[in-house]
């Protein structure tokens, strides 16, 4: 780790990526957040937990995902 009085703040210290590459990024971690996020609603239906499961859901629902059943289905 560098000193603070080591850095250069006008220095280009990494790249900025592209619009397109922002938009691949922004996919990819949604993505991870799906699957993140069906895994913890599967967890919770399996021990039983369904309304936490649901209200999870509920508070989500970018994730795509509802609780019918007791399992974890995709709207």
């Amino acid at each position: 780790m560098q000193k603070l009085s080591e850095i250069d703040p006008l220095a280009k210290q990494r790249v900025t990526p592209s619009p397109t590459q922002r938009q691949k990024l922004l996919e990819n971690r949604l993505q991870r957040e799906k699957e993140q996020g069906y895994q913890q609603l599967g967890e919770l239906c399996l021990l039983g937990e369904y309304d936490a499961a649901k209200q999870l859901a509920k508070n989500n629902p970018n994730w795509g995902y509802e609780i019918v059943a007791g399992e974890v289905i995709e709207t």
